[in-house]
Parts: C-alpha cells; structure tokens; sequence
C-alpha cells in the first residue's frame, strides 16, 4: 500500500501569504483535460464560507421544501374532487394547481408555462449567465444535498481525500456505508416523493407502506431513487460536463453585457507568494494559493477564464473574498463581471452593467405577450367545449321519400363541477330535421340533455333535409351550424360544420 500522504493534492506547499497556505490542488476539468474516453477523476470540493454558499444553503432549503412539501398540502374543491393543491391526475385525464384545473383539451396553457420558462432561462443566462445551473437547477441541488452528507459522515477535503486511499478497514467501511446508505435513502425519498405528485399522497403512502400500491408506482418509484442516487451522489459533475445540452447552448444567450463569475486578470496578475513585508508594487493581488480551486465542485479553475464547465455557482468568489481580506487586498478578485469589461485594456473602458439592452428587452417582451395571450386563454375560456366530427362513412344517405340525411357525433364536455342542462339545434339550412339516438325527434331544438359533471357526453346526431327543402343545399357541401345552449345561463356554444349531398 503506497503511502497516504502520495495521495493528498491537499498538502501545503508553503505559504502564498502571511497567514495563507498553498492548496497543491490542481484543476481537473478543463478544456485540455476534457475527454469522453478517461476515466472519471474524483473531485473533492473544499467547504466554502460566504454570502454566496449561505445564498445556495437558502436556495437549496427552500427548493427542497417546495419539492418534498408539495403534494401534502390540501386544497378543497367541493364533494368528489381530489384536495390535493397540486396534483397531475392523469387516470382522470386532470391537472390541478390549487384553485386552477386544466382539461386534456386545454394543454395549450402547459405549452405557454413551457414557452414561458425557456424565455425566462434565456432572459436569466442573457442577464447573469448560468446561474439557473448554479443556483436552482435539479441537478445541482441535489448534487449540493449529496456532499453536504458526504461531508457529514466523511469530513472536508483533506479527510474525505485520507479515507478513498486509506486502507479498507472498520472505519472506512461505516463511513462509506453511511454515505451511500444515506445517498440511497434521499433517492427513495426522491422518488416516492414524485409519484405522490401524481396520486392523492397521503392515500398512496399508505398503499405503499401496507404493499397496496400499483406495481407501477413501485417501479418509478424505484427508478427515480436510483437515478437520484447515480446522477447527484455518483455522476455529479459529469452530468453538466457530458450530459446536460445547457452548457453548448448558453453561448447564443450572451452578449458583451452579460455577468458571468470571472477572474479579474488585469488586477491579479501576474500571480505568485506574497511574503510578509513584501510591497503590493507591480505584482497581482493574486497570491495563487489555489483556494478557488479547492472549493470549486466542478474541479475547474476559474483563473483560466471562461469555461463551458463552470456553473457559476460562485464558491470561488467567497473563498477569494476570504483570503483576500487575510491579505488586506480588496475584494473581488474573482466577481461577477461583464465581457466587455474584461476585454477592456483601460480603466476608462469598463463600464457599469447595463440590464436594459436590445436582448433583455427582446426576452421580456416576448414573456409579456406570451403571458398575454395566456391570460386572455384563461379570461375567455369556456365551462362547456363542443366538438363535431361528421361521418365519414358514408358521407350521407339517400332516403326513400327523397330527401337526405348526414350522420355526426357531437361531443359535450361539461367542465363544471355539477350536471348540465343543455339543448341542441342546427342553423343554416331551412326545414332541417334533427334527431338524436335515445331523444324524440323534431323540427328546432333538441329535448333536455344531461351532461354530467366533470364529463363528456357524446351523442349521435342525424339532420335529414326533406325533399320539400334540398332547394336550400347548394352544391355537395353546404355550411350549417350545431347550437348547443346551457338551459340554465342561456350561454351558447356554436360549432360550424358542413352537410354533404350529391350536388346538383
């Protein structure tokens, strides 16, 4: 067994300052380092203190919180409706988000939510880069959650370094079944969690700790535990580097104003040990005591400008502001910054950032009428739809007294939460008899019919025109329209639709 201490990236090499040790850590993800064939090298991320990891700590609680709280809380809609606020319920072909329900037939909203959320993750990545990656994305919340234990059971850096290449013994082996053990017990969380997304919660969490659940809710459940677990305890960085698209396409989102968490090498450089005593004259503020390094969990080093690996979770700019401040520099070595001002080759060229610009405004604008025209969907939307799908089959029929008749299935969706009275005519054609299977036929309006609640009703409908009114056809199609009228508010819904005949 090679010595430990061979293995310690860690060790101090000396001081870089008066009360600042040299981290020997080197930057394992990068541009000349990326390869899809290498193996994985383990990264060990140094925990960092700072306005932006207690920043992440609060994204991560409150994200977490939302996800894992959500499917339990109530929300009452009336007898025979689920209360949960927010529930996916496809066995009964439903989405609820608290006092909003959407219909199969209303999955244009979802599309506008989905439009919506791309503008804004332009709009975002356009304003401040990446920071849905290192701030809110999935991936990197529970990557965060993942070695937040791992730290727990294991400890930082220098020990969790210590324990891979120690010896397989007692307290190896508890350390790193508690970590996996506890990695596995998120991802079960994880994953029972979501299937609650998707049947009342409390009733499935029963089913499933009695056995009684669907097979079906076991095996997702099942596989998202284990996916959580690969992905946020295992594959962790590699999921951005190699799996995720974002990275490859963020670089269409900026522009010379946009921030990004960068290195400011026109005041650290150039770099090196500052040793006590030593004057601050034509040098850097960079001491390269590798600390943005350490800390950093994608194993890159933000010194080498941008990088398609960088999340912008900015650890390194609290672990730089740290050693800066032991140093008495300024901080903001390592910042947010624009493009354009580190390109600049003066003073006099940087400017302050500007938010309002030609690309932000597109991006708002675009969100603007998209949610526009979703708002005005819902304004408008209708409590009853109607659908007409005519025969195909034969397209009509020649009766014996002469006259002709077209068949057509109208369909009624009641999407009140009671039954509905309705009634059903045709306009468009003068003489027009209607009839519909199980209802007494007769000239103009249908007799009453029932729609329950929450349901779709579909009725097969016959209009005949007698021989006495074919003068009114013209040609082999002629328009009409179906009149379906709410016996209780008198609000009607009209659908156009044609009659087929043999032409002149």
């Amino acid at each position: 067994m090679e010595p430990v201490s061979k293995f310690i990236h860690e060790a101090h090499s000396g001081e870089a300052a008066p009360g600042v040790q040299r981290i020997d850590v080197d930057a394992v993800s990068s541009k000349e380092l990326r390869s899809y064939y290498a193996s994985r090298q383990p990264i060990y991320p140094k925990r960092a203190h700072g306005t932006f990891r207690s920043v992440k700590w609060i994204v991560m609680a409150v994200t977490l919180g939302i996800y894992y709280l959500l499917p339990w809380i109530r929300w009452h809609r009336g007898p025979g409706l689920p209360d949960q606020a927010f529930l996916l319920d496809f066995a009964n072909q439903r989405l609820y988000f608290g006092p909003i329900e959407i219909w199969p037939q209303e999955l244009y909203f979802i599309t506008g939510i989905l439009i919506v959320s791309a503008l804004g993750l332009f709009l975002v990545t356009s304003l401040a880069g990446r920071m849905w990656c290192g701030y809110t994305c999935p991936q990197t919340v529970w990557t965060d959650l993942m070695i937040a234990v791992e730290r727990f059971w294991q400890g930082d850096r220098n020990a969790r370094m210590r324990l891979d290449h120690s010896s397989w013994t007692f307290e190896k082996i508890w350390k790193k079944t508690a970590t996996h053990a506890t990695w596995l017990a998120i991802g079960l969380a994880t994953g029972g969690v979501l299937v609650f997304y998707f049947r009342d919660a409390p009733t499935l969490a029963r089913e499933l700790l009695t056995g009684e659940a669907p097979v079906v809710a076991y095996v997702f459940m099942g596989l998202f535990a284990f996916t959580t677990y690969l992905l946020g305890g295992i594959a962790r960085e590699q999921v951005c580097i190699y799996m995720c698209p974002w990275p490859r396409i963020q670089a269409a989102m900026f522009d010379a104003d946009s921030l990004i968490v960068s290195y400011k090498g026109y005041r650290g450089e150039p770099r090196g040990p500052h040793k006590k005593g030593q004057t601050w004259d034509n040098r850097g503020d960079c001491v390269d005591c590798k600390a943005c390094v350490a800390v950093c969990p994608m194993g890159i080093d933000i010194r080498d400008g941008v990088q398609l690996e960088c999340i912008q979770c900015a650890l390194c700019i609290d672990a730089c502001n740290d050693i800066m401040g032991k140093v008495d520099r300024p901080r903001g070595l390592i910042a947010y910054d624009t493009f354009r001002n580190l390109d600049a080759t003066d003073a006099s060229e940087r400017r302050p950032v500007r938010f309002v610009r030609p690309r932000t405004v597109l991006y708002s604008t675009l969100i603007a009428i998209v949610l526009g025209i979703m708002g005005w969907a819902w304004m408008t939307r209708s409590a009853v739809e109607v659908s007409v799908i005519a025969d195909r089959n034969p397209l009509f029929v020649k009766l014996s007294d002469g006259g002709i008749r077209n068949g057509y299935t109208l369909k009624i969706l009641n999407k009140r939460h009671a039954a509905q009275r309705f009634s059903v005519s045709v306009d468009g054609i003068a003489g027009t008899e209607v009839a519909i299977v199980g209802h007494e036929a007769r000239n103009g309006p249908e007799s009453d019919i029932v729609v329950d609640a929450d349901a779709v009703r579909a009725l097969k409908v016959y209009v005949t025109v007698p021989l006495g009114a074919k003068a009114g056809l013209s040609g082999g199609s002629t328009p009409l329209s179906f009149v379906v009228t709410d016996l209780e508010s008198g609000a009607q819904v009209i659908r156009d639709a044609a009659f087929r005949s043999p032409g002149p």
